[in-house]
């Protein structure tokens, strides 16, 4: 076997030559042209020469390359298990050459020209196997895919890919996510690079949804964590009328002017003229750039633009007629193009429902970024209380316009408003540098988990203990046992009269009677109205009685109301109240004897 020194080239190759034993020269830069993996099977023969360890090497390679072609049609991973339990090495040596070999079968099928996906796929599938029975490199399966998408057509990468989003559990699994992720990543970018944007949309889309997939929220290269435009994304429009367009507009200025097949122009009908639509294009790039908006001049340029554009749309309204049936929104396919640009086509795309909605609603996203708390903007970058309020009004005249524009406008002005308010939150996410939406675990869940499982099993809640025939429960203990006992009920324990603590009014305002009456002579820095203990209880027991000691009071006078007196004074006139509800008032049954008795003496 080859030491692992001598499988990698020295830095006179990697610079761009090299020189075998045998006297031949290899230049990279001049096979740029040629498949990465062609050149490294080329380097490896012009290279090592004819030693003994690389004899070795070659050896062991072309029998693995066997077994590996073998499993591949006979789908049996057995035999290049044993083959490669049989080859002498270390394992990581071992590893080295069962890489190549997959390598150089997966040439070999290239060579041939067999675009077959499936077999292509199977090659792939084959190195992920063995990297699960540690047989490979975790990042060999990925080299595959690197080199397959290097060397094959479009048409076959997008079956290939087929494979790929359909394992994604496995490319996110820990023996391959760690070594592979960067892999994945690089080929996805290769192959965006090779699409084309305007023809193959839908691959490039399959694309960054199986990026999305791969890759956490918070992963920092598939974020924009400066808050950078799109600059490149430029439209353009007409500098120059168009004359034929213009000697119409001319010509249908009188109202009552018929055109063909004797119909009559209406307002909505005629076409708009050359100011207004480029009015209506340049706004374009404020929509590409919003924090031009932040000029002076800019903003009087982008405030007199919306205006006129939101006029125009207020102006003319669209019908059902002109827009297309209620149900025609939500079962048509939805496409999301860039519209063209041209004069002879703007008076149709103002007569278009989605044309509008499109302007519209990028209207409230740059609304949303010129009055939103961006982390990443400059410190001149704000608005004034009257520019704030005008984007307030105009933001409302926005959802009018789509709440009246057919089909659907409720329900489409509310989902604008709702995705609106969802992307505050993610603004707020952005700014505090993009956190993991997974969070750590608790010392405390770290601890649980690290139990072993009896504890855990001990740590479980007791069965409630079940009374015996007497009703009586056993608690284990005589003490508790005779407590729990005393009341079958907690309810009815609680509410025992050895429970209740409350005192008896007449017995705690007692005291508090007899220092009021004036006979008992006591100063009023030693009655208890004065102390603040007594005070507070005193509070607590009113409120628990009624209602009526808190009312306000009316002077006796006037007859008004005088508010809350203060503390001491009001509870000397609620002692007084309850002296006289207390005090022994002599009745007429308790009269009636001595009446009686004085009468029967007479």
């Amino acid at each position: 076997m080859t030491p692992k020194s001598t499988l990698r080239p020295s830095r006179r190759l990697r610079r761009g030559k090299a020189k075998s034993d045998e006297g031949i020269e290899f230049d990279v830069r001049k096979s740029s042209q040629t498949p990465t993996v062609l050149i490294r099977a080329e380097v490896g023969n012009a290279f090592y020469g004819s030693s003994p360890a690389m004899e070795s090497y070659r050896s062991s390679r072309n029998s693995l390359l066997i077994k590996v072609k073998e499993a591949i049609r006979n789908d049996a991973l057995t035999p290049l298990r044993d083959e490669f339990s049989a080859i002498p090495g270390s394992e990581g040596e071992k590893k080295t050459v069962l890489d190549q070999s997959f390598r150089e079968a997966l040439r070999d099928v290239l060579e041939t020209r067999s675009d077959s996906a499936s077999v292509l796929s199977d090659y792939v599938a084959l190195s992920a196997r063995c990297v699960q029975e540690g047989m490979c490199s975790a990042a060999l399966p990925f080299i595959l895919l690197g080199d397959l998408f290097d060397c094959v057509t479009l048409d076959t990468c997008e079956q290939v890919f087929t494979y790929v989003e359909k394992n994604v559990a496995l490319w996110t699994s820990p023996q391959l996510y760690a070594s592979g992720k960067n892999f994945l990543l690089r080929m996805c970018n290769d192959l965006l690079r090779r699409l084309s944007r305007s023809q193959d949309t839908v691959f490039c889309g399959r694309i960054q949804l199986f990026l999305a997939q791969i890759f956490p929220l918070s992963e920092k290269s598939g974020l924009n964590l400066m808050s950078q435009f799109n600059l490149e994304n430029i439209t353009t429009c007409a500098d120059q009328p168009d004359l034929e367009k213009a000697a119409v507009f001319a010509a249908l200025q009188d109202d009552g002017m018929e055109i063909e097949e004797g119909e009559a122009v209406t307002p909505t009908q005629q076409p708009a003229d050359f100011e207004l639509y480029q009015m209506f294009w340049k706004l374009q790039d404020f929509f590409r750039d919003p924090s031009v908006c932040y000029s002076r001049d800019q903003w009087r340029v982008f405030k007199n633009n919306t205006d006129r554009v939101l006029e125009v749309f207020d102006s003319f309204k669209l019908d059902h007629a002109s827009d297309g049936k209620e149900g025609d929104d939500e079962t048509s396919h939805v496409y999301f193009a860039k519209y063209l640009t041209s004069e002879k086509l703007f008076d149709l795309q103002l007569n278009d429902g989605k044309f509008r909605r499109q302007i519209l609603t990028q209207f409230l996203i740059v609304f949303q970024y010129l009055t939103g708390q961006i982390k990443f903007k400059q410190t001149s970058q704000v608005l004034t209380d009257q520019q704030n309020q005008w984007v307030k009004t105009a933001s409302e005249k926005v959802y009018g316009l789509l709440k009246e524009m057919p089909p659907n406008g409720e329900k489409f002005a509310k989902t604008t408003r709702h995705i609106l308010a969802r992307e505050e939150i993610w603004i707020t996410w952005k700014n505090d540098a993009c956190p993991s939406f997974v969070k750590p675990k608790s010392d405390a869940a770290k601890e649980t988990a690290a139990k072993p499982a009896y504890a855990a099993m001990r740590s479980k809640k007791r069965k409630y203990p079940v009374p015996d025939s007497s009703g009586r429960i056993d608690m284990g203990s005589e003490e508790l046992t005779r407590l729990w006992n005393l009341y079958p009920d907690n309810m009815e324990a609680c509410s025992a009269p050895n429970r209740v603590f409350l005192p008896n009014v007449k017995s705690f305002f007692s005291e508090a009677v007899e220092q009021a009456d004036p006979e008992a002579m006591v100063e009023d820095e030693y009655k208890l109205v004065n102390d603040s203990n007594f005070t507070w209880k005193a509070l607590r027991l009113l409120s628990r009685l009624s209602n009526q000691y808190f009312q306000s009071f009316q002077s006796s006078s006037t007859g008004k109301e005088t508010g809350l007196k203060a503390m001491g004074v009001y509870l000397e006139d609620v002692i007084g109240k309850l002296a006289k509800e207390n005090a022994p008032v002599t009745s007429k049954t308790d009269s009636k004897p001595e009446e009686e008795s004085a009468s029967a003496t007479q």
